[in-house]
């Protein structure tokens, strides 16, 4: 496992020291009235246990040891009062992680409370970078102080808590207190650089948090190692979790886009490239800037994935996960919250993207229509002409004419009712409604036409719904046909009506084969 080479987090420089209490030297009555063991026999049980420390690390350690006792009254620093206990379950154990892998550096020890595993780990490897991560300011203070008394180098406290939007960058953490792995898992991603390693020191019956968070982190970390071992010596059984992050946090993200000049950070609403998106909303937004805006997570993906060489920038909040594997072309705009709500109009809560919109050609009447089904499209509804256009595409309509009234396809509230289908669909510009010839080969749709179940398709048509409120037009109606509905309703929603008819068509056209 090769050591990660990450940017060094900055500002994090130890506090003045206070003083601590006394601490006592060898032999020495301890505060809880006993005798103080010497260092020779805290080296013995290292030993035991296969850690060898040169003689200045092993005076760290004691020293470390003793202003621990010192002001473990005062401070409930740890449970663990027995000499021994204390050498194989604090030092012994926050040490052997070392042992087992290759350590990340920097790395991060989160709530290490009274600095276990971080100051054992650091004196016992004092080339690895760590932070000490602890919120409880009287630990803070305590942990100031140790690692300035200690001569510990390169080791910053940070005395405040971890969470998601936290970005400290570093190549790896290390915990080995008892919150569950997917709730830690979860604080860090703003922190743990993408192949970065979060190291989790666990007791033996912690498989079920480890599926958890298989299950819920599956696309941002993967298993890398789980180590089962035992405390040489001793009947303490002990597993080191290892996971991976796959993906890339914001900070590295913004790195990576950064050098290619593609980042623009955006707080402002005066903001000329925020004018710009915010145009988009709208049908002549959309039609003079030749773009739209696409929502919608699994519908943002397809295009990226599908259509990259359409995209044009992706559009996300502070409180998103970063973009991962943008294509090179691709702009990325981070905008603040409240910014990014103005423009997401879906409510989706989740990153946009910008699309180009190609121009349409014309149809006239006169063109007539290609073999087997044009679809007319009337409606002024963006939702009615979302919906229909995906139903045109799921049923193998090869043309869909945008008659003069119909809503923009690309307007938002169009392109999420097609779920996406408006990026595949081929448009054609067409006439007014009341512009159609009625001696054209024009299936309507209608509640008073024939039976649609009885209708013989022509093998080259249109298929003209009604328009809302309106209907068809008088010359147009001697070519409806209909569907045939109960008597509790009136008539369907146009939308509705379309797919029914466009799924009659489609399975006649599989009978004939």
């Amino acid at each position: 496992m090769k050591k990660k080479n990450i940017r060094q987090p900055g500002k994090l420089q130890p506090k003045k020291p206070r003083p601590l209490a006394r601490t006592p030297a060898d032999g020495a009555p301890d505060p809880y009235g006993k005798k103080t063991h010497g260092k020779g026999e805290m080296a013995a049980i290292l030993g035991f246990a296969g850690i060898t420390l040169s003689e200045y690390q092993l005076g760290q350690l004691w020293s470390y040891h003793n202003l621990l006792r010192e002001n473990n009254t005062r401070l409930n620093l740890t449970r663990i009062h027995n000499f021994t206990n204390m050498v194989e379950k604090l030092y012994v154990d926050s040490i052997l992680p070392g042992t087992l892998v290759t350590l990340p550096s920097p790395m991060m020890d989160i709530g290490t409370g009274a600095g276990m595993p971080g100051i054992p780990l650091k004196i016992a490897f004092p080339e690895t970078r760590i932070i000490l991560a602890e919120s409880r300011q009287n630990r803070v203070a305590f942990l100031e102080n140790a690692v300035s008394l200690l001569g510990l180098q390169d080791t910053p406290v940070y005395g405040k808590k971890i969470f998601p939007r936290c970005n400290l960058p570093v190549a790896g953490i290390i915990t080995r207190a008892v919150e569950h792995i997917e709730h830690t898992l979860e604080r860090i991603q703003g922190c743990l650089a993408q192949k970065g390693l979060a190291l989790f020191m666990k007791g033996p019956g912690c498989t079920d948090e480890i599926e958890a968070a298989k299950t819920r982190f599956s696309d941002t970390f993967r298993l890398l190692q789980d180590i089962a071992y035992t405390i040489p010596h001793t009947s303490h059984q002990r597993r080191l979790v290892l996971f991976e992050r796959k993906s890339a946090p914001l900070w590295q993200v913004k790195e990576n886009i950064m050098a290619d000049d593609r980042l623009r950070e955006i707080e402002s609403e005066q903001n000329s490239t925020f004018k710009d998106i915010k145009k988009l909303l709208t049908p002549k937004g959309i039609k003079k800037e030749a773009m739209a805006l696409v929502a919608g997570k699994k519908i943002v993906n397809e295009a990226v994935s599908v259509f990259p060489e359409r995209c044009a920038a992706w559009i996300s909040s502070t409180e998103h996960e970063p973009p991962s594997d943008l294509p090179p072309h691709i702009h990325w705009y981070l905008l603040t919250p409240r910014l990014f709500r103005e423009v997401d109009v879906s409510g989706t809560n989740s990153p946009l993207i910008t699309v180009r919109v190609p121009s349409p050609g014309r149809w006239a009447p006169e063109d007539g229509f290609a073999q087997g089904c044009t679809l007319l499209v009337p409606f002024q509804d963006p939702d009615n002409v979302g919906a229909v256009i995906r139903s045109a595409v799921a049923f193998g309509v090869k043309r869909i004419i945008l008659l003069a009234e119909a809503a923009h396809p690309y307007h938002p509230k169009s392109m999420r009712a097609s779920g996406g289908a408006v990026l595949s669909a081929e448009f054609l510009m067409g006439p007014a409604l009341h512009d159609i010839p009625p001696d054209l080969p024009v299936v309507c749709l209608s509640g008073e036409g024939k039976d649609i179940t009885q209708y013989p398709f022509p093998p080259a048509f249109g298929m003209l719904p009604g328009i809302e409120g309106a209907g068809l037009p008088q010359p147009l109606r001697k070519n409806a046909v209909s569907i045939p509905i109960g008597p509790d309703v009136e008539s369907l929603n146009g939308a509705t009506a379309t797919a029914i008819a466009l799924y009659e068509w489609a399975g006649r056209q599989v009978e004939k084969r």
